[in-house]
């Protein structure tokens, strides 16, 4: 898969990609990041622990997040994609669901839309993706986490996202699927998925997972935000052992170790 002017081999390998909130309200580092040099720096500190793709997101997503306008959310990422894609050899991904914002963000530099709402939250963003030749990030989620069962509504979900982006022409080579832990589910759905999570090999693309300091750690551990590294660095390793190939991570360096061992053991003979 090609990502901006990067070469990624998700058949073979795994890779990290580092989270950049640049919003004061983020679940985890909210407010952090906020200023570009600040939001620079946190970029390449990132990418010297191993990040090969910077995620930057400009609204929270956390559950019970307050939206805000497309305007304001173009103005905290267009600023923080130019300063990366100028100062460091990265691919960048765009968090966002919003076909102006994400017009915006693939203007400024951005390599890849990350869309939590696997294409279904506006139908323009799909041609945007194909007419721009990004590649994209394709999350399975729900307004509702109602099921009649499971693991049959996700697949089906899966698959309508799939059509989407097929419909509007976007090459297979450009796509990445996501099971969305944490978005449109129930804490037991979300171990679930994780248990099951072979079952994303089913679409014959590659799939990134998204765990990182997340309530299914929280709750599972009884613990606070700032205390899940090593939940998340067990759903790391559970996740490459079941096939996912790319990692969306706060904590890059844990990850990454973890991840080379996890590389080594499935490369022994």
């Amino acid at each position: 898969m090609i990502i901006g002017n990067h070469l990624f081999d998700l058949e073979k390998k795994s890779y990290i990609m580092g989270i950049l909130n640049v919003t004061p309200d983020s679940f985890s580092d909210g407010g952090k990041f906020q200023s570009v040099d600040v939001a620079l720096a946190q970029a390449e500190r990132m990418v010297k622990e191993g990040a090969t793709i910077i995620d930057i997101g400009g609204e929270s997503t956390r559950p019970g997040h307050e939206k805000i306008s497309d305007d304001e959310e173009i103005s905290r990422v267009v600023p923080v994609i130019e300063a990366v894609k100028k100062e460091l050899d990265v691919a960048i991904s765009l968090d966002t669901y919003k076909y102006p914002v994400a017009e915006a963000g693939i203007a400024a530099g951005a390599d890849m839309i990350n869309d939590i709402w696997g294409l279904k939250w506006d139908e323009r963003l799909a041609s945007l993706i194909a007419r721009t030749g990004v590649a994209c990030c394709l999350m399975h989620n729900r307004k509702k986490a109602e099921y009649e069962d499971f693991l049959q509504g996700f697949c089906e979900d899966m698959e309508e996202t799939i059509a989407l982006a097929m419909k509007a022409g976007i090459s297979r080579d450009k796509i990445m699927l996501d099971p969305g832990v944490g978005f449109g589910k129930t804490f037991e759905h979300n171990l679930s998925i994780m248990k099951h999570l072979e079952i994303m090999q089913k679409f014959e693309y590659p799939f990134l997972l998204g765990t990182s300091r997340k309530s299914m750690i929280g709750n599972a551990l009884s613990l606070p935000v700032d205390q899940r590294e090593e939940g998340t660095v067990a759903t790391t390793v559970i996740g490459r052992m079941k096939g996912a190939s790319v990692f969306r991570v706060h904590d890059v360096e844990k990850n990454i170790r973890a991840l080379r061992m996890a590389d080594a053991i499935l490369e022994a003979e």
